[in-house]
């Protein structure tokens, strides 16, 4: 496609809806993920969820063309007081700083606030000249970091592209991995099993068979068909296992459900388990262009296997009938590789100003990176999915894999 070089003005704005949304939404292409739509990012802002009380402020990069004001690019920014939210774990580099002298917060943070997936966080206009435009937006956050005086800059779950213009300014690159599952083509959820390992196979018909015999159902409710009155009963669901776990953080509250049954809908899918006609489990879910997003989960009765069942074989079996390409289930948990979802690499980038403390990072970053990638090449090796050319003859972790506390 022919790109066109035009002179730009950069602006920062302390709230999405200062933008319009029609022309934020025109910088997404159609396999952009759905939490850089200016209504989840609206969502967030104006439930309170995200802003100067909750350490969240936002300070968005626009880029418009100087003669026609059109908007030719935009990041999410925000300047953050803590590490909590993020997915992309730096509190030990705030402790390090903390012994260097460094102040470490605030920070400056590109990222979707509280959802660990990966997806453009440069965002440019069709037609555009990208690459240019995300140098620019690069070159923007070094400034903003120096300008103020702030400790570093994280631009995380970025893209490989994306990754690769950051480093080109100074910015170091940090690999992680998460679990995610791939339609390889199956006709139906008995034939994503029979890919399986004998053992694992043998365990998640032993998990399904204990829901059915507990007089459990588990429905999918997707898009407008959602009934407005889960809405509710999916912030208590989520709210639940805050509350249940020593770690929990609740960073969402009732307002920013409600503003995704307004506005939102259309991207939502709720898988729920029902027993008696009530709901006794249930995820938020998001889908567009082929990939399903696992996000929350919750449930009002401990039930054995219930959380397998709901957050993953129910949303493989709603994948496979739907078509759709890939689930990314969120972050963490070994419990996912063991029901086939394979590690997948992901990237973040990360501006640091001070010398010192970049070279005790960079030092870190080095190490962790062997680290990652011999545990991507060990769970890809000895995934729990057989080979396609082979018949597979077991598992070789299972024994030494703690599986989900919440089964």
């Amino acid at each position: 496609m022919q790109t066109t070089r035009r002179e730009s003005v950069i602006a920062i704005v302390e709230r999405i809806g200062l933008v319009d949304r029609e022309e934020w939404n025109l910088l997404l292409d159609a396999d952009d993920s759905p939490f850089v739509e200016w209504d989840w990012l609206f969502a967030l802002e104006e439930s309170g969820c995200v802003g100067r009380r909750t350490g969240w402020k936002p300070c968005h990069i626009i880029v418009r063309d100087k003669q026609s004001g059109q908007l030719l690019a935009a990041c999410p920014l925000y300047l953050k007081t803590h590490s909590m939210g993020e997915f992309v774990f730096d509190q030990g580099w705030s402790e390090v700083a903390h012994r260097l002298g460094v102040r470490y917060y605030p920070k400056l943070l590109v990222a979707v606030p509280f959802t660990p997936h990966t997806g453009r966080r440069f965002l440019v206009a069709s037609g555009a000249d990208r690459e240019n435009l995300c140098l620019t937006l690069a070159k923007t956050l070094v400034a903003l970091c120096r300008e103020n005086k702030l400790s570093s800059v994280h631009v995380n779950f970025c893209t490989t592209e994306e990754a690769e213009v950051l480093t080109s300014v100074g910015f170091i690159k940090r690999l992680g991995y998460q679990y995610h599952w791939q339609n390889q083509g199956y006709t139906d959820f008995d034939d994503y099993l029979s890919r399986l390992r004998h053992k694992r196979r043998y365990s998640i018909k032993r998990e399904r068979d204990a829901i059915a015999r507990a007089n459990i159902s588990i429905r999918v409710h997707e898009g407008d068909e959602i009934p407005d009155h889960l809405f509710p009963v999916m912030f208590e669901l989520y709210r639940s296992t805050v509350e249940k776990f020593y770690w929990g953080q609740q960073y969402l509250n009732a307002k920013f459900f409600d503003l995704m049954r307004t506005n939102f809908k259309s991207r939502l899918c709720f898988v729920c388990a029902h027993r008696g006609g009530n709901v006794v489990a249930g995820t938020f879910n998001v889908q567009k262009g082929g990939t399903f997003y696992g996000r929350y989960w919750g449930c009002f009765e401990e039930i054995s296997y219930l959380h397998f069942n709901v957050s993953y074989y129910a949303a493989i079996e709603h994948c496979i009938r739907r078509g759709f390409k890939r689930f990314e289930p969120g972050a963490g948990g070994e419990y996912k590789w063991l029901r086939g979802f394979d590690p997948v690499a992901t990237l973040s980038a990360h501006y640091i100003a001070d010398p010192e403390l970049r070279r005790l990072v960079s030092q870190a970053i080095r190490q962790e990176r062997r680290q990652v990638e011999e545990w991507i090449a060990y769970g890809r090796a000895n995934s729990q999915l057989k080979p396609i050319a082979s018949s597979g003859n077991g598992d070789t972790r299972d024994e030494n894999v703690r599986d989900d506390p919440h089964g």
